[in-house]
């Protein structure tokens, strides 16, 4: 099992991201990053886990990490063109996926996780304009932010109880994945239709 962690402190994420400054507590001293990653989760804002979680990863694993979150809590129900979309771009990485999947986001529900799903693949890189225009590139943590987006608002489906459980079941499969094991979200259920 290898690692799939980029940085080799929690710090060193908060100076590749500044803006993560604005949404997460940076820690005191120099901790790993899955460590500050639990206290996080442990802390009186857990949802701050996820959106470090979704910076300390790479960009592709980041997408899927959301990906397997909010399809785990939407169920099969939930998938649709944005869903698949940012699932095809996690498998086959190329721009023209990437591409598809911005221009999916762009015609869909702000309002749904998926759509931010297909946000977060769109910025994984490249340009945010059309291949014949002047390039232009996402900012830093644009992808990020859109996956951490897409777990957040599809936490609070079902029942409002449950919240800290589907959120804590996410950040786990995040811990897990980022430390290099299986990307599996055991403990959410979809939410009722």
């Amino acid at each position: 099992m290898s690692s799939r962690i980029r940085f080799a402190t929690a710090r060193s994420v908060f100076e590749a991201f500044p803006d993560l400054d604005y949404v997460a507590a940076r820690p005191a001293d120099d901790i790993d990053p899955l460590s500050h990653a639990r206290a996080l989760l442990a802390s009186s804002r857990p949802g701050e886990a996820v959106i470090f979680l979704s910076h300390l990863l790479p960009r592709r694993e980041a997408v899927w990490w959301a990906a397997r979150c909010v399809r785990a809590l939407a169920g099969d129900n939930g998938a649709d063109d944005a869903l698949r979309a940012a699932e095809t771009w996690v498998r086959t990485p190329e721009d023209e996926n990437r591409r598809a999947a911005l221009s999916v986001a762009n015609s869909s529900d702000r309002r749904k996780p998926t759509t931010w799903l297909a946000f977060a693949a769109g910025w994984s890189g490249g340009s945010l304009t059309p291949a014949d225009q002047k390039p232009v590139a996402p900012p830093p943590g644009a992808c990020a932010m859109a996956a951490n987006a897409a777990i957040m608002m599809g936490v609070p489906a079902g029942d409002r109880r449950a919240i800290m459980r589907r959120m804590t079941a996410c950040v786990e499969a995040g811990l897990r994945f980022a430390s290099g094991g299986e990307l599996a979200v055991p403990g959410l259920e979809a939410a009722p239709q």
